[in-house]
């Protein structure tokens, strides 16, 4: 934890008046680029969170690409970049800002998934976790986070690059390498091979395939631990799901995703955001069994298919399995019941619908007046 003013080095935050965010590491006599002018470090190293400083005016033909000055000819924009004299309020970044605005390797996860795999995963402070897929070290910021100095995280990460950007990332965050993560490079299984059975108290699995990873899963996580997958598609729900049941290792699985929206306030006037943070990923729940014993499965009502794709049925097959693809019975005297209703129904629309026919008596007067 970081407290006191910044000092050179640190990752800091500049925001202006319309929220519009910049991110920057700062350095003696570095600057940052922003769409009004140049933030000079010097006038930031030494001030304390929450200051506010002024961008400067910058050259003007620093803003054009020199080598390629065509390039820039329809962007009369960039010549106002030049212009200082915007303010900016300036911190240390969230950990939620630091993961969107930090380099990455392959795409992260969102601060609202990890913030759900935090609390339902319930990930505490010395716990022991075990990370697959480091990727750019979103996740991994978090778990080293929420488990502190006195839990251990061990991170396996099948490619070497992306393993370096996750570390550097940490480093940068941290301003030290923390001394509570093993990463480890290589493939899952294997590499799991060599962890200590039932040791782990947690255990998030971030990969494509995480139904070909339960064994293994299964054989280091201690008895009630949980385990969080997640995925973003529903064919790789559907495949995890099922996978989890068939092994008997785990409880029912629990899916959900999470969905943000903004909200703008002024005053009286209070409305959602025209945007907002729709589907990115699943995250499926369940929790390990002991050894030898196998885990309670609820019974599905024996009316409903939820595995034969009728589609794939021959015309012989689907009149076979008719009765067992009906997602809902239906007796033969509701049937009958229901088919009567209809007919009333149908015998008085009918009705309303028939033109009526006149008497004789209204046929006689009406003829010769209309003859006349």
């Amino acid at each position: 934890m970081r407290r006191g003013p910044l000092q050179a080095g640190e990752k800091v935050q500049f925001t202006d008046r319309k929220s519009n965010k910049i991110t920057d590491q700062l350095m003696p006599g570095g600057s940052t680029q922003t769409s009004h002018g140049l933030i000079l470090h010097d006038d930031v190293i030494g001030s304390l969170e929450g200051s506010v400083v002024t961008s400067v005016t910058a050259k003007r033909e620093a803003q054009i690409n020199a080598e390629h000055p065509e390039r820039d000819a329809g962007k009369p924009w960039k010549g106002t970049r030049a212009i200082g004299g915007w303010q900016f309020t300036v911190m240390r970044p969230r950990l939620a800002d630091y993961v969107l605005s930090m380099p990455r390797g392959a795409q992260i996860m969102y601060p609202k998934d990890i913030a759900q795999v935090i609390q339902l995963g319930d990930i505490r402070t010395g716990m022991r976790v075990l990370e697959s897929g480091a990727g750019s070290g979103a996740m991994s910021l978090n778990l080293l986070d929420a488990v502190g100095p006195d839990g251990q995280v061990t991170t396996i990460e099948l490619r070497p690059e992306f393993a370096r950007v996750a570390e550097a990332n940490a480093t940068l965050y941290y301003g030290a390498r923390p001394q509570w993560w093993t990463l480890l490079v290589g493939d899952f299984d294997s590499r799991a091979a060599g962890l200590p059975e039932h040791w782990f108290d947690r255990i998030v699995l971030d990969m494509l395939d995480p139904w070909n990873r339960l064994d293994a899963a299964w054989r280091v996580l201690a008895p009630g631990g949980v385990l969080t997958a997640y995925v973003t598609t529903t064919t790789q729900i559907s495949r995890l799901a099922e996978a989890l049941r068939e092994s008997g290792h785990w409880t029912e699985p629990q899916i959900m995703e999470t969905l943000e929206r903004n909200w703008k306030a002024q005053g009286l006037a209070i409305r959602p955001d025209h945007q907002m943070i729709g589907h990115t990923g699943f995250l499926v729940v369940a929790r390990a069994m002991a050894p030898g014993v196998d885990a309670l499965r609820k019974q599905d009502r024996a009316t409903k298919d939820t595995t034969s794709d009728i589609d794939a049925l021959s015309p012989q097959e689907r009149e076979r399995m008719w009765e067992d693809l009906e997602l809902r019975d239906i007796s033969d005297r509701k049937l009958r019941k229901v088919l009567r209703d209809l007919d009333t129904q149908v015998r008085a629309v009918q009705a309303d619908h028939t033109p009526s026919q006149p008497d004789d008596a209204t046929a006689q007067a009406t003829g010769p007046a209309m003859g006349d």
